[in-house]
């Protein structure tokens, strides 16, 4: 199974949220963009820091989750599923730094168009 497909197998709950929520200011990004107003650009400001907020939810849930794992079945840290499980943690935070990134891209895409 390709592994991108099995990172999204394994996510937690909180995990397949953070992911979701990282998504939605990127989608205002590009109303932004299309149509630029006030309000869209005042809309995206905390949507941005809730997308942060999730991705670091879903980091710790994931670190929380792998750390429980490895004190339940006694496995060390450095083991290969312990290590795979903590990088796996990593995903919601990939994805929101991933989109957001995309979303001010588009804001300063609609700012531009604004201003011209």
């Amino acid at each position: 199974m390709p592994a991108p497909l099995h990172i999204l197998q394994q996510m937690s709950l909180v995990a397949m949220l953070s992911v979701v929520l990282a998504v939605i200011p990127a989608a205002v990004g590009v109303a932004y963009a299309v149509r630029p107003s006030e309000g869209r650009l005042a809309l995206i400001r905390p949507l941005s820091l809730a997308s942060l907020f999730a991705a670091l939810a879903g980091f710790v849930s994931g670190l929380i989750n792998g750390l429980m794992w490895g004190s339940t079945t006694g496995a060390p840290l450095s083991s290969g599923a312990a290590i795979a499980g903590l990088a796996e943690s990593l995903v919601p935070l990939f994805v929101s730094f991933s989109a957001l990134t995309v979303a001010w891209l588009l804001v300063a895409l609609g700012l531009r168009r604004q201003v011209a």
